[in-house]
């Protein structure tokens, strides 16, 4: 009994010597807030909820910055006319954030080629642009009693631009928008300078441009409040790129001889708009992908055998949808090269005859880009027999084989100039 009370008296000695030391002490007070910390479960649970939030919102935000950047990219390669690459990278964008088309800035442009080049999808008003007009002639009028369109901001021993008179200035105007009406080249080059922005603002060279696409049809402003508002809003179809349309469908091939196996085929063609200024269409149909056949339709002068050329006009309709309708056929000397082949030929011809094909198509706006899809609503084919002045009619159904038309801008369209406009 003495020895256990002197072990027990013992113990109580070490746990009074155990009290003093500091380090266990600590050790002891750290352990005491991790257990007291874990008897609240809902705080330790709110922390960890709160810190896994955060992570989701990091993610969220570099997903999205990876996928922003991927769509410009495929806008950019689109505009470039490689619609295959643009495809791609859309797709990746979408995988990313399915709706990143609507959480896109496009106030500023992605580098510094564009700059100007979104003219087309420009948020400022009418209002905004005349103030600020205003305010560029003003402060000309202010700096000098005979202002200048520009100064030159290093010495030079040559003529600068600015010492050329403002009827010569607006006359190079011309050229750079051309007889092919790059509007686009005409807003980049008002980025230059106060001056050069008041003289793309000229109504003169807006008006000839809404001369050029609608004729006739635009003696009158109506509800447009200048020529630039009645070009850059009222539908009308592009010029400075082409509008591809593609098909594809499964085909049933023949059966193997054994009866074993079936083929199938996959068919995919190509249908492509080339439109001009003065009213003129090239129209075609192959099987041949954009990059190489796209090149090729710069100028209504093509080589290529199944280009159909032709016409087109708009038309505004009282549903308020404008609607574009045009007549194509194959070229003249290609039926002439045709009957000299046959010349020598001793089996009876067939009787001449000149097919002539109506197209319908439906123009409308595709996102941010305006004027960018045709639907159609008409296709027929016409022959007219030569010998007997006979016109047969053949109407085609609108089936899933027509597939609408997307714009593909190419840069290389509007890289001359062969007329002022």
């Amino acid at each position: 009994m003495a020895d256990e009370n002197a072990d027990i008296g013992g113990t109580l000695e070490d746990e009074d010597e155990s009290s003093d030391d500091p380090n266990l002490q600590l050790e002891l007070n750290a352990f005491r807030a991790q257990w007291m910390s874990e008897l609240k479960p809902s705080c330790g649970a709110g922390d960890r909820l709160q810190r896994a939030r955060g992570v989701k919102r990091t993610q969220d935000v570099a997903r999205e910055e990876k996928a922003t950047e991927l769509f410009l990219r495929a806008v950019q390669e689109e505009q470039n006319g490689a619609v295959y690459e643009a495809i791609k990278f859309y797709r990746m964008a979408m995988q990313l954030v399915p709706d990143i088309e609507f959480k896109i800035n496009y106030s500023r442009p992605p580098d510094a080629d564009r700059g100007g080049g979104n003219y087309m999808e420009d948020s400022d008003t009418d209002g905004e642009i005349e103030d600020l007009l205003a305010y560029f002639e003003q402060q000309l009028t202010l700096e000098s009693s005979f202002p200048k369109i520009c100064t030159p901001e290093l010495e030079v021993t040559q003529t600068h631009i600015s010492a050329l008179p403002r009827e010569i200035l607006m006359y190079i105007f011309r050229w750079v928008v051309s007889s092919e009406l790059d509007m686009r080249a005409l807003e980049q080059l008002s980025l230059v300078s106060r001056g050069f922005y008041i003289c793309a603002r000229d109504p003169e060279i807006w008006r000839s441009a809404c001369l050029r696409v609608w004729g006739r049809n635009c003696t009158k402003l109506g509800p447009f409040k200048s020529w630039r508002e009645m070009f850059l809003q009222r539908p009308r179809v592009r010029f400075d790129g082409v509008y591809i349309s593609k098909t594809s469908y499964i085909r049933q091939g023949e059966e193997s001889l054994d009866g074993f196996y079936r083929a199938w085929h996959h068919v995919e063609y190509y249908r492509y708009l080339r439109f001009f200024p003065d009213g003129c269409v090239l129209m075609l149909t192959t099987p041949e992908d954009p990059l190489s056949v796209v090149p090729r339709l710069r100028t209504r002068n093509t080589r290529m055998d199944s280009v159909l050329l032709g016409h087109f006009r708009l038309s505004q309709e009282t549903d308020n949808q404008t609607k574009v309708f045009a007549v194509v056929c194959k070229k003249k000397e290609e039926k002439a090269t045709e009957f000299q082949r046959n010349r020598f030929c001793r089996r009876n011809q067939a009787p001449e005859a000149e097919h002539a094909f109506h197209v319908g198509l439906h123009l409308t706006s595709r996102g941010r880009q305006s004027f960018s899809k045709l639907v159609w609503i008409h296709h027929s084919c016409h022959i007219t027999y030569k010998l007997t002045g006979e016109t047969v009619i053949t109407m085609f159904d609108l089936d899933r084989m027509y597939t609408p038309f997307f714009f593909a801008r190419v840069k290389s369209y509007t890289a001359f100039s062969e007329q002022p406009l």
